[in-house]
């Protein structure tokens, strides 16, 4: 019998950066083992260009998609939700195990900083992927 995949949502503010490239790089190194999600608190009008073309780097396409709310992610218990500075709203999302990652938000920061924050949030998923699978 296939395991059911388990559920993922990458909180933000504006769900314009990290939780974007968190929820990019869950979905390709998860290869179908998880389903993840993203959204913000108060979601921006569109994905940081910088963080299209920085994802674009690591063969993931973002440009695609757009910002969303809290009320757009599935009405049901996430297995985890992984939140980035989101406030008081994020635990307003039901999930059976809550993590907070303190990654800087790379809003108005040079290419070199969305890098080394993209790379950052590709390390933390990484060791997410493997507590998932475990």
């Amino acid at each position: 019998m296939k395991k059911q995949p388990k559920t993922i949502a990458f909180i933000c503010v504006e769900n314009a950066r990290r939780s974007q490239m968190a929820q990019g790089f869950a979905e390709s190194l998860g290869k179908g083992k998880v389903e993840a999600y993203s959204a913000g608190s108060r979601p921006s009008s569109q994905i940081d260009p910088l963080v299209i073309e920085v994802m674009k780097e690591k063969g993931i396409e973002l440009s695609s998609r757009h910002p969303k709310g809290l009320n757009d992610l599935p009405p049901v218990e996430m297995d985890y939700l992984v939140t980035m500075g989101c406030e008081e709203t994020c635990p307003a999302v039901l999930a059976k195990k809550i993590i907070e990652w303190q990654i800087p938000d790379p809003k108005g920061k040079l290419i070199d900083e969305v890098r080394r924050i993209r790379d950052a949030l590709e390390a933390k998923v990484k060791v997410l992927l493997e507590e998932v699978d475990s």
